[in-house]
């Protein structure tokens, strides 16, 4: 399955947990406009964090997400790379097969 058929799939499934449990998933979406409008950090910056924390979390849906989200910040591939060097160094091997995730769902992503 594609990076991009991934996204697809999971944001198919967060709609029908919106409808089963909205309360959450409302209250949550609160605190990401929060997070993400507010601060002194741009969007950009937050979305590296994000992108590196997902790797270290280990959790896949996370990470494309926020490499889809890193593009449409005006990231580069080179910026990506510096981010998942950091999150590599600090979660070690599998740290390393996540970032490989990563850098290919951005590649899968930027050639359309």
């Amino acid at each position: 399955m594609s990076y991009k058929a991934k996204i697809d799939e999971m944001r198919g499934e967060l709609r029908v947990m919106n409808k089963a449990i909205p309360d959450t998933t409302k209250g949550f979406g609160a605190l990401t406009r929060t997070v993400h409008d507010g601060g002194v950090l741009d969007a950009k910056t937050k979305e590296f964090i994000a992108v590196g924390m997902a790797i270290v979390q280990r959790c896949e849906p996370c990470i494309l997400f926020h490499v889809e989200a890193l593009m449409k910040a005006g990231a580069t591939r080179e910026e990506l790379g510096d981010v998942l060097s950091m999150a590599i160094q600090m979660s070690g091997g599998p740290g390393l097969m996540y970032a490989g995730r990563a850098l290919a769902c951005w590649d899968e992503l930027a050639a359309g």
